[in-house]
């Protein structure tokens, strides 16, 4: 079994190379639109005791002929410990003899694959002519869904709002390096750019309807656990909703709030990102129309991007072997 840290991961997968996590992602989700995927709705291990929670996402392709299950865990007070609020791994199993081939860092990929997600999205629902970008909150996936969007929109201007001033800072020192400009801005102007992403743990509706313009696209990243919201719901009575998987964003994406409280209905939900991706379905119809993505992060996503870097590692020779099964 090939053993992968996460600088290795990062080695073979740098934040410049993030196209190729879109390609990738994109094409999971064409594959899945094409019923070639086995995905079971994750499962989770709910530590309440300790504000935290454990992940369980397996998933299979056909295509790729691979499985693969991400353990992912999600504990909020994590950084004031020295640790970060997600991290995971993966491990790749080989379907034919169910041999596990690899394991690997999922915190880095989990980050990456997310950002791709977004820009996939954006490509198939924002305004074909979007340059501009709002950001609410500066923390990981931020950067993530910045570096993923500018490679399917041409942005002219990109603006980040954060509680933590400090973190807009640190966010924009690394999108120097790779050649990209932010600024700060508040809450309301980051709310009326023709493309937001929303990426914060809120409990309660940050992002008013008021704010939100004509033709804007939304991709709702941060609601990933039962209670979590971000949007105001009045803004899903005006929209085009789209979600990567039904059976997960009513359970614990942007949606699962306004559906608990009869603000919205399964018939209000336009469809699935994979609908539109494999042409089943419509992706923006006009300029006008308002649309959200419900984000909840889909194992084949963190499948594809890690056989990816497996395939890569093989390649360039990187990464431990060690005997696992005797």
């Amino acid at each position: 079994m090939l053993v992968l840290t996460q600088k290795e991961v990062q080695k073979i997968l740098p934040l410049r190379k993030i196209s190729k996590v879109i390609k990738v992602v994109e094409g999971a989700l064409f594959d899945y639109g094409r019923g070639q995927i086995q995905l079971p709705a994750k499962l989770y291990l709910d530590f309440k005791k300790f504000n935290g929670d454990l992940r369980i996402m397996p998933s299979y392709s056909e295509v790729l002929e691979m499985a693969g299950t991400k353990l992912v865990s999600v504990h909020p007070k994590n950084p004031k410990r020295g640790l970060k609020t997600v991290m995971g791994v993966i491990i790749l199993n080989e379907p034919k003899t169910g041999l596990p081939l690899a394991l690997m860092d999922g915190t880095y990929i989990t980050a990456l694959r997310t950002g791709a997600v977004g820009a996939v999205a954006t490509k198939y629902l924002a305004k074909k002519e979007a340059k501009t970008l709002g950001v609410v909150g500066a923390g990981v996936q931020s950067l993530n869904q910045i570096l993923a969007i500018s490679k399917v929109r041409k942005l002219k201007e990109i603006v980040v709002y954060d509680i933590r001033e400090e973190a807009i800072g640190n966010l924009a020192k690394i999108l120097a390096k790779e050649k990209i400009k932010i600024k700060k801005g508040d809450l309301k102007e980051v709310c009326q750019k023709e493309i937001i992403s929303t990426t914060t743990p809120a409990r309660e509706p940050i992002v008013k309807t008021e704010w939100i313009l004509p033709g804007t696209h939304i991709n709702a990243i941060g609601a990933d656990a039962p209670g979590k919201e971000e949007l105001d719901p009045d803004i899903f009575k005006k929209a085009k909703i789209v979600v990567d998987c039904w059976e997960q964003a009513s359970h614990s994406g942007e949606i699962n709030v306004p559906l608990s409280k009869g603000i919205i209905k399964k018939e209000n939900i336009y469809g699935e990102l994979r609908d539109i991706v494999t042409g089943k379905k419509i992706g923006r119809e006009n300029e006008k129309e308002i649309t959200i993505f419900d984000s909840t992060g889909l194992a084949i996503q963190d499948l594809y991007t890690a056989n990816l870097v497996y395939q890569l590692a093989k390649r360039k020779k990187i990464g431990k072997e060690i005997k696992i099964v005797q």
